[in-house]
């Protein structure tokens, strides 16, 4: 081009061009400028700007001069043409439409348009659309268009990359923005369904997509939407499905890795669903993988004719690994707090155990504890006995389901109690439906479908085991036997604290009777003995005072004496006699003993006893020293001028009450007698307990078992 004119015109125009492009000026409005400089600066009759679409089509982005039928936002078809050997070649290309077919000929001739000039944009190394200029008979091309058209065409491409970066750029920040909510709510330990509506919204936004959902993969096959976005969601969050091999949810389970896939083109009731419904025609899906398995999916569903853009699945994978992240923390928090309950119904078993509290309240316990702790329906303790029965110690269900206590039934290999026995390890039983032994078919008639359990070891030997089941079609989860093994340990414990009280009792209460038996005998011995030697002798003695001659005073006085002595001697023998074991007692009950030691004490007492004619032997003298004891007390150091004294019998237990109001201040370890009356008391199995604040008074009560 020789024209200075001219060329200074097309300089004016490239740099018009450049300013837009510095000036990062809108598509839209950079595209038509363009457009028209080229135009007005080379005097063509139209200037049409295209871009070519991933599904071989054209959309019409810029336009000048004498352009309809193309106008601006208008799209075509790939056909025979300038631009299809554009983007066939990426190189310039020219067309006569005269002859040509398809719609872009007919456009081209419907506007008078003949011949036509194409030149590529190519923006990254990629033919991103095309610049095209056509001819009529009127105003042909220029000889030079094509040279003069190079210059735009580089400038239309740095605008284009240039935009490409800044929309980059804009998309990584809004989705770096976007995962940074997310993982806020992580953080913040938001709960699950939160994370994943949040997630779902988010994708959406970011991807530019109508719908996305989370999905959860069951263990029977089928999926569940825990996360939506889109009103027009078929599926809402709770929905399940059977998976299958054509759906994006399908192919991610399956392969564990990302998928797409283009409903339009796939058969099933979920595409014919999403596609007539939402009008969804393509899906792409990514897995969630916690802890290497795909737990579940994050999908973006598209209604566009086009599939959604390369690049979709690494956007997807950002989300989803915050899912697992959530999903994995949610796990962690779960794993904390179980074992927190864990050790919490622990302590409170063993509390109980330490404290020796009864077996049977810490049987009932752990069967309340462990249902509770790992969801079970249903708790039983069993004792395995040496005839080969099992029998039901303890049980707690939710709905009345457990085997009934005392329940004895043989052992069969058809239910969880022979597989423990026979193992002596926790095991798991997964069904009872065709159990036919006397205690598997009971299990099955009260509705347990399955269990599982631990043994139950005492000493190195198996005792029993403790069984927690359910009447769900669920199993319990992984790990139950363990945690039910921790409850079993305790069950162990309780029972050899409780043997080796039983043992203990059995002992003291063995060193009372025989103490009992000793001093009884003593008391005969003397009774029968000591005593009457005494009173033979006193005889003997008055005997020979009576021969005495009366001239013999001296003599008589001293027989006299030597008398008084042996009836003090007498008395004294009568009342250790008395103290060693009270023959009234013996003879004639409790009340009768209890009347004579309230006549004889020198402070008033008030009696009441309303208890059977008589008690075992060991109670009654356990009651007649307690009160004996404490009269004594209450005479040397209460300074009271009164005494209640209360016995009464019910529901297997005796009950004693002695009390006064005097000073009180009593201790049992002040050398009060008591702690042998303590050591007494307990060891027949009860329980004695002093009230004695100062000023006060004195209150001794004791509790006893009338089966000793």
């Amino acid at each position: 081009m020789d024209d200075p004119r001219k060329l200074a015109e097309e300089q004016a125009a490239l740099r018009r061009v450049a300013m837009l492009v510095a000036q990062q000026a809108s598509p839209g409005e950079f595209f038509t400028a363009v457009a028209q400089e080229i135009q007005r600066t080379l005097e063509l009759p139209v200037v049409v700007i295209e871009r070519f679409e991933p599904d071989d089509t054209i959309t019409v982005i810029g336009a000048a001069g004498r352009h309809e039928p193309f106008r601006v936002g208008t799209r075509w078809p790939l056909d025979p043409g300038a631009s299809v050997e554009v983007r066939r070649t990426g190189r310039p290309a020219k067309a006569d439409y005269r002859n040509l077919p398809g719609k872009m000929a007919e456009g081209a001739r419907a506007g008078g348009f003949q011949t036509g000039l194409g030149m590529p944009i190519v923006a990254d190394g990629t033919i991103w659309g095309a610049i095209v200029t056509t001819g009529t008979d009127e105003e042909p091309l220029p000889e030079d268009a094509e040279e003069r058209f190079t210059a735009f065409t580089e400038l239309v491409a740095v605008a284009i990359s240039n935009a490409k970066a800044r929309e980059d750029l804009r998309r990584v920040v809004e989705e770096q923005a976007s995962l940074r909510r997310v993982a806020t709510l992580v953080a913040q330990e938001a709960s699950q369904a939160e994370v994943f509506a949040a997630v779902a919204e988010e994708v959406a936004g970011t991807l530019g997509v109508r719908l996305t959902a989370v999905i959860r993969y069951e263990p029977d096959g089928t999926a569940t939407q825990v996360g939506v976005w889109g009103a027009e969601n078929p599926f809402p969050v709770g929905t399940s499905w059977q998976l299958d091999e054509l759906s994006v949810s399908g192919l991610v389970a399956k392969t564990g890795n990302p998928a797409r896939v283009d409903y339009t083109q796939v058969p099933g009731e979920i595409a014919a669903t999403l596609a007539r419904e939402a009008g969804i025609r393509s899906a792409v899906g990514v897995p969630v993988l916690v802890d290497g398995k795909a737990w579940g999916s994050m999908m973006a569903l598209s209604s566009e004719d086009r599939a959604l853009p390369a690049g979709t699945e690494d956007r997807l994978a950002g989300f989803t690994e915050l899912i697992a992240t959530a999903i994995a923390n949610a796990q962690a928090r779960d794993d904390v707090r179980g074992l927190a309950d864990e050790q919490a119904a622990l302590r409170r078993v063993a509390t109980l155990v330490a404290q020796r509290g009864d077996a049977a309240a810490v049987f009932d316990a752990v069967c309340v504890e462990t249902g509770s702790l790992i969801g079970a329906t249903t708790v039983n303790l069993a004792r395995f006995t040496s005839d080969g029965f099992n029998l039901t110690m303890a049980g707690w269900s939710l709905r009345d389901t457990h085997v009934p206590t005392q329940t004895r039934l043989p052992i069969e290999p058809d239910t969880i109690n022979a597989l423990i026995r026979d193992t002596v390890a926790p095991a798991r039983f997964d069904s009872y439906e065709h159990a036919t032994s006397e205690l598997g078919s009971l299990i099955r008639e009260r509705g347990i479908r399955s269990e599982v359990g631990a043994p139950v070891l005492v000493e190195g030997e198996l005792w029993g085991a403790l069984i927690a089941g359910t009447d769900s079609e669920e199993l319990l989860p992984a790990g139950a036997e363990r945690r039910v093994a921790s409850f079993a340990e305790l069950i162990a414990t309780a029972v050899s604290n409780a043997t080796a009280r039983s043992e203990l009792v059995a002992s003291r209460a063995r060193i009372i009777a025989a103490g009992d038996e000793a001093r009884r005998r003593v008391e005969r011995n003397l009774h029968d003995g000591a005593q009457q030697r005494l009173v033979s002798l006193g005889l003997d003695l008055q005997a020979v005072q009576a021969r005495f001659p009366a001239d013999r005073e001296d003599d008589r006085a001293e027989l006299e004496r030597i008398q008084r002595q042996i009836d003090l001697v007498l008395e004294e023998l009568r009342e250790l006699s008395q103290g060693l074991h009270p023959a009234l007692l013996h003879q004639g009950g409790l009340s009768r003993a209890l009347r004579a030691l309230a006549r004889k004490s020198p402070v008033a007492v008030t009696l009441d006893v309303n208890v059977p004619t008589r008690l075992p032997e060991s109670v009654e003298i356990a009651v007649y020293y307690v009160v004996s004891e404490s009269l004594a007390n209450i005479a040397k150091h209460a300074a009271a001028s009164k005494v209640s004294v209360s016995v009464a019998a019910d529901d297997g237990r005796v009950r004693a009450t002695i009390a006064d109001n005097g000073i009180g201040g009593a201790e049992e370890s002040r050398g009060s007698g008591l702690v042998g009356l303590v050591d007494r008391v307990e060891a027949l199995g009860g329980h004695l307990a002093l009230d004695s604040p100062p000023g006060a008074g004195t209150r001794v009560s004791i509790e006893l078992p009338l089966a000793v």
